[in-house]
């Protein structure tokens, strides 16, 4: 395991100035956000002049990449376009895991399940893992619906986000069964009513999320996904968790 940290820390920075920032930090892998948010890194934009996109992201201010989080707003055909497009560039510059959301709730089961075997299909062409990842508000806030996905979709693998089941629960809720699925770790501190609090502050028990990795054989990213916080310093708090983390491996 070895300890990265998103682009999408530094929602207000250009992409330079987020790895720059990175850098300043002493991380050494980066997950990088592909988002129609982003002004240099749309999946649309990769679609359409992918050698472009190739060349942007070896131009990582001696960063290695660990993984894509992919926000993709076009349907159809289209949709699955973007996803091809955005794997291989994942394959170009030797990135594995992937990261997509699951559907909102209220999707149905079966169309979910026939979405995210095409997504397998595709990325698994590229050699590319696809992350499903947990979040409140989708199909894929229940643990167990997780599991069953998993199973249903063969090769799908899970991003682990420990927040989704922390917040806004009045006893967190146990996320054990996913960790032989898990190919990619997103992290922050949580409590029961904020997303995110300081480091320390929260009910995230990185030890033992660490120690179920290890279980389980896991060697790949931690991914810190620490946001600006008012009043709080950004940097000293992603320099805190990513020391935490260090000195938990």
């Amino acid at each position: 395991m070895f300890v990265a940290a998103s682009t999408a820390c530094f929602p207000d920075l250009s992409l330079d100035d987020a790895l720059s920032r990175l850098v300043d930090l002493e991380y050494t892998h980066v997950e990088l956000a592909l988002s129609e948010q982003n002004q240099e890194l749309k999946p649309s934009q990769v679609a359409a002049r992918f050698d472009d996109a190739v060349v942007r992201c070896r131009q990582l201010h001696r960063l290695t990449p660990a993984a894509f989080s992919l926000d993709i707003t076009a349907e159809g055909d289209e949709y699955y376009r973007q996803f091809a497009a955005c794997c291989r560039l994942a394959k170009a510059v030797k990135v594995v895991s992937v990261v997509v959301p699951g559907a909102e709730l209220g999707t149905p089961f079966n169309a979910e399940v026939e979405r995210l075997r095409a997504l397998v299909a595709i990325a698994t062409t590229e050699g590319v893992v696809v992350g499903l990842k947990t979040e409140g508000g989708r199909v894929t806030q229940d643990p167990d619906t997780v599991v069953v996905l998993c199973d249903n979709v063969k090769g799908l693998g899970v991003t682990l986000d420990p927040s989704h089941f922390v917040f806004g629960k009045t006893n967190p809720i146990s996320y054990d069964q996913l960790f032989k699925y898990v190919c990619h770790v997103q992290l922050r501190d949580t409590s029961a009513s904020q997303f995110q609090v300081r480091v320390g502050q929260g009910a995230i028990e990185y030890g033992r999320v660490i120690s179920q990795l290890a279980q389980v054989r896991y060697d790949r990213a931690l991914s810190v996904m620490i946001g600006p916080l008012p009043d709080t310093d950004h940097s000293a708090e992603m320099r805190k968790l990513r020391l935490l983390l260090d000195s938990l491996l």
